[in-house]
């Protein structure tokens, strides 16, 4: 990687990941619980489906409508109502706050290098969650979709981000979890980037990925 300066990080399933038990729980009333490995399963099927699509602009809405068709469909179930409920649960920031053991000290440990901040597609309030994690004042700046008016893959929120923090963009990497949201928003405005791949979803893509924390601070050195 080439100099850098300033570390972009995504917010869900980069840094927090879901409450199942929120995001699922209009599946638990009916007596369904689906199993970590199926949940696995449709990610990585999911995301690998959902970046071989054009995209109407919606992009979280996007992913998971494809998530949840599929895991519906793995689970039998037809019905058009709970999928639009399960969907709809991914626009609630809230519904995202597990966070892994490590998270603050090594984002601490990456701010005595580098600038550190987040751009994220969410509803207006991801920072009131990062402050429910313990973690929002690990950031110099956060940028929420809800509040420019863009979501990512736009070029319009990574901008914004980077004038938020006086950065290069060729100085500045991103990391997030979605190749054609995070990855492919991120190079086109100009940023280096790292894709988070907890799933396996990109093992064979060839491009740079992690699946934790600990393994960027090592790529980084």
């Amino acid at each position: 990687m080439n100099s850098i300066r300033n570390i972009f990080f995504d917010v869900g399933n980069t840094l927090l990941f879901p409450d199942w038990e929120r995001m699922l729980e209009p599946l638990h009333r009916r007596g369904v619980r689906p199993v970590p490995e199926q949940l696995a399963k449709w990610e990585r099927l999911s995301k690998n489906e959902f970046d071989g699509v054009e995209h109407d602009g919606r992009q979280d809405h996007g992913f998971w409508f494809m998530f949840y068709k599929n895991l519906l469909g793995e689970l039998g179930i037809s019905d058009g109502g709970l999928h639009h409920q399960l969907v709809e649960t991914i626009r609630i920031s809230g519904n995202w706050r597990r966070i892994r053991p490590g998270t603050r000290e090594i984002l601490q440990e990456l701010a005595k290098q580098y600038g550190v901040a987040v751009i994220s597609n969410a509803d207006g309030k991801i920072a009131d969650v990062l402050g429910v994690c313990g973690i929002a004042d690990c950031f110099q700046t956060i940028t929420d979709s809800g509040i420019v008016g863009h979501e990512k893959p736009h070029p319009v929120i990574f901008q914004e981000a980077l004038r938020s923090m006086k950065a290069e963009a060729a100085e500045s990497l991103y990391v997030g979890d979605v190749y054609s949201v995070d990855y492919t928003g991120a190079t086109n405005a100009g940023m280096q980037a790292v894709v988070f791949d907890v799933c396996g979803a990109y093992k064979d893509k060839g491009v740079p990925r992690v699946a934790a924390l600990g393994e960027l601070l090592e790529m980084l050195g």
